[in-house]
């Protein structure tokens, strides 16, 4: 732990001390941000015709489809993430599983839309580029007819709420079946507002990744690295559950879970398309894109599983599509086809050696592999994109003065900072939540299992 430790803090140190340079480099934001048009009287008189034909009007078609991308990602969650979940854990810990994502994604939505929406979308003037401001806490300001983009704003902060609920929900795999529901919650609350708000602000919001130019389409870094990342830490500061290693640990329904991961593929087309915010042909290539991803992945697991042990398996199955989805989020609009399926692929092979070599190596108990998938394959999509977004690899190419080892780098960069901030922030939150209720059950009550001693109900009675 003390090795850990330091490797965080030396991490903390040249994290941050890369970001003085990074601010003079050409702006980009991936996300489109909802802002006030300047006063009329603050430009040329010559302008204001040309800046009347520019305003922003409401597109009916982009707005059916968020509506509809909005609802596929909210599936990800409740239902496709819990039973995907549900299935990997024992019998008496199921409803645990799926009471800690059901209850989380309930409880962000709330937070969101009473602060979290303003302080990832809004100017935080000095700080800015770190998190946003309290404008629009409350909603105050938003109405039906404020738009962001060619979308009501009200789609567009639903949409962005379903991406704020379900990242902390993925949190929730790396500690399943051993910590106390109170301290779940208390900690995913904390955890949203010091991680997840920051980040996707510095990264969709305008902040200084957004500055610096890293490329994240969907979700790589500020979903995906920053949830494996505190699932990792978490699972350490926890601790192994009793007989972690020495008693069998089966899923305790695989058609559970392939339920769960189906869902998840599907809903991901509203979390990877829906990115676009519009519906237009950058949609289109996301759309190809995640799926021809997920289905190399898919072989690519299966095929190295084959290969390792002789038989391939529904959970491989299934464990690499999520690879695949997770990988090619940050990609899925910068990408091309063929790109996007040498990702998948690659990803899917490096999660496998993750869950069953670099797991045991290391010693850390990852109840459902949120690290190895999630985080190693989100790693892998966030650097991948600065190599396959290249026009000779099919990709939309680099903006101007941009070259392949410059935005490489500056996807180092980002990935650095978002493992640093929510490596350390998600530690020092860890420790105060055990310090003030504990995080973890009892051992009897692990023993038992956490449906009943948590919630006094079973998820089956024979």
């Amino acid at each position: 732990m003390k090795k850990i430790l330091s490797m965080i803090a030396l991490a903390t140190v040249l994290g941050f001390s890369g970001l003085s340079f990074a601010e003079d480099e050409m702006p980009a934001v991936d996300a489109p941000v909802a802002t006030e048009a300047a006063p009329a009287e603050a430009m040329p008189a010559e302008a204001a015709p040309a800046a009347e034909e520019a305003a922003p009007t409401l597109d009916s078609g982009s707005t059916a489809w968020m509506i509809v991308a909005t609802v596929l990602v909210l599936a990800m969650i409740i239902p496709g993430l819990a039973l995907f979940y549900g299935g990997l854990v024992r019998t008496k810990n199921m409803l645990s599983v799926l009471m800690q994502v059901f209850v989380s994604c309930s409880m962000v939505s709330v937070l969101w839309v009473v602060y979290g929406y303003s302080l990832a979308f809004t100017d935080g003037g000095g700080l800015n580029g770190y998190i946003g401001g309290l404008s629009k806490a409350f909603l105050s300001g938003v109405t039906s007819e404020s738009l962001s983009g060619v979308i009501p704003e009200y789609v567009f902060l639903t949409f962005q709420l379903t991406f704020a609920a379900i990242t902390p929900a993925l949190i929730v795999g790396g500690f399943a079946e051993r910590m106390k529901f109170s301290a779940v919650l208390v900690f995913l609350a904390l955890w949203v507002t010091f991680v997840y708000i920051p980040i996707a602000h510095m990264v969709w919001g305008g902040g200084i990744l957004a500055e610096l130019g890293a490329k994240d389409f969907a979700g790589g870094t500020v979903v995906h690295i920053n949830a494996g990342i505190a699932a990792l830490v978490g699972a350490i500061v926890i601790g192994k559950r009793i007989g972690y290693g020495k008693e069998a640990m089966p899923p305790h329904s695989m058609v559970m879970t392939m339920i769960g991961a189906s869902l998840l593929w599907v809903g991901w087309f509203g979390f990877n398309v829906g990115s676009e915010l519009a519906a237009d042909g950058t949609a289109g290539l996301a759309l190809v894109n995640t799926q021809v991803a997920t289905a190399a992945a898919v072989l690519g697991w299966i095929l190295v599983e084959w290969i390792a042990r002789g038989k391939p398996s529904m959970l491989g199955g299934a464990s690499g599509a999520v690879a695949g989805l997770v990988a090619i989020t940050p990609a899925c609009g910068f990408v091309g086809p063929m790109g996007a399926i040498i990702l998948g692929f690659v990803a899917s092979v490096i999660s496998f050696w993750a869950v069953t070599s670099l797991k045991g190596k290391l010693g850390y108990d990852d109840s459902l592999d949120v690290f190895g998938i999630h985080g190693v394959s989100g790693l892998i999509g966030a650097i991948g994109t600065g190599i396959l977004m290249d026009s000779a690899l099919g990709g939309v190419g680099y903006a101007e003065g941009i070259t392949m080892a410059s935005q490489v780098t500056t996807q180092a960069i980002a990935c650095g900072v978002t493992i640093v901030w929510c490596g350390v922030i998600s530690y020092i939150l860890f420790k105060i939540v055990d310090i003030l209720i504990g995080l973890r059950v009892s051992e009897e009550s692990e023993r038992e299992g956490l449906d009943t001693t948590e919630h006094g109900e079973r998820a089956y009675y024979y």
